[in-house]
């Protein structure tokens, strides 16, 4: 599995765990839960396999901190039905909630008002910057980009004609959508955008989206897809066209994976989930116990958390048919417990 990954922010908060422990016995007692002490994911979609890894690592974490947690969110691609799962997660009285959130500024008040009532918010994989919450973990979406636009040409040179399917509102996906159209029109003019088509994460919609652009561009070359979900009807209109477009999708699923295996998607990068869930907890256990250390800063005074993480770097990995076994969902979860 090729890796990238950005080890600095995660490698720091880890060492800071581990010097902790190794100073006292009474320093290391402190990364212990109280009993009942509980914290929540939440997310949108949430019979979507890509929570799986993610709510795995989140538990992993949890257990060796003697944590208890709780999945949570709406089977629904819904922004008012998330917030309100928020909103019942706070009424459990959590210590803190990893959040997805769907759509960032819809969440800027829930989260701030989680935070004033006591319940500490980190965000993964897609963000409410302007929110208060304590940290971000996510993969680099522009390295994302930069990759699969660099793969593309590789593969089919730097002259022709691509498209991309994407789902607006959602921060990571805009991300990968936006910087990848960017990077080629800076470093390949010649690489011409010939479609552009809004599919929300709808199967679906992205077969009659790629239908269409196939329809309107039978030269097509290659398309970039910013989620896993669009991919799967994307496949489905190039087989059934018969056409040579080579595809590349961000995420995966056990249908895409099998595509990948097939051969008919050249690659999917995926962001390390079961990192994202891991750091995500303990970021989320440090936004709730702050108190924990004494920083050289103004949090005293300026009345802030002090745990302040703008930024985490999961890191992706690179999905090809050499290494697709290693990404199979139901071998991972052989043996685990999936609640």
């Amino acid at each position: 599995m090729t890796k990238f990954f950005k080890a600095g922010a995660v490698a720091a908060l880890t060492g800071a765990l581990a010097s902790a422990g190794i100073q006292s016995a009474q320093a290391q007692s402190t990364f212990q839960c109280e009993p009942g002490e509980t914290y929540i994911m939440n997310v949108m979609v949430s019979a979507h396999p890509y929570w799986v890894p993610v709510y795995q690592g989140f538990k992993q974490a949890a257990e060796a901190m003697g944590c208890e947690t709780v999945f949570s969110g709406t089977p629904d691609y819904d922004i008012t039905k998330q917030i309100a799962s928020f909103e019942q997660d706070l009424v459990k009285k959590p210590a803190g909630i990893l959040l997805h959130p769907m759509q960032s500024d819809p969440f800027i008040e829930p989260i701030n008002r989680a935070i004033e009532s006591g319940v500490e918010v980190v965000t993964f994989a897609a963000d409410s910057p302007n929110s208060n919450r304590t940290a971000y973990i996510t993969s680099d979406n522009v390295a994302e980009a930069k990759f699969a636009a660099e793969e593309i040409v590789k593969q089919v040179g730097d002259s022709g004609e691509y498209a991309v399917l994407e789902n607006p509102g959602q921060s990571n996906h805009d991300l990968r959508v936006t910087a990848f159209i960017d990077y080629m029109a800076e470093n390949y003019p010649n690489m011409e955008l010939v479609g552009r088509q809004a599919t929300n994460q709808d199967s679906n919609a992205a077969y009659r989206a790629t239908a269409s652009i196939l329809q309107a561009n039978p030269e097509l070359d290659a398309m970039w897809i910013p989620e896993a979900g669009s991919a799967e009807g994307a496949v489905a209109a190039v087989l059934e066209a018969n056409s040579d477009v080579l595809i590349m999708h961000a995420d995966i699923t056990p249908t895409t994976l099998e595509h990948i295996r097939a051969g008919n998607i050249h690659m999917a990068l995926n962001p390390n989930q079961g990192i994202q869930g891991f750091v995500g907890f303990l970021a989320t256990f440090l936004a709730a116990h702050s108190d924990m250390f004494d920083p050289f800063n103004d949090y005293k005074v300026s009345g802030y958390n002090p745990m302040q993480i703008p930024f985490v770097d999961n890191g992706f990995a690179v999905i090809t048919k050499d290494n697709a076994d290693s990404f199979d969902l139901n071998v991972y979860m052989e043996g685990r417990d999936p609640n």
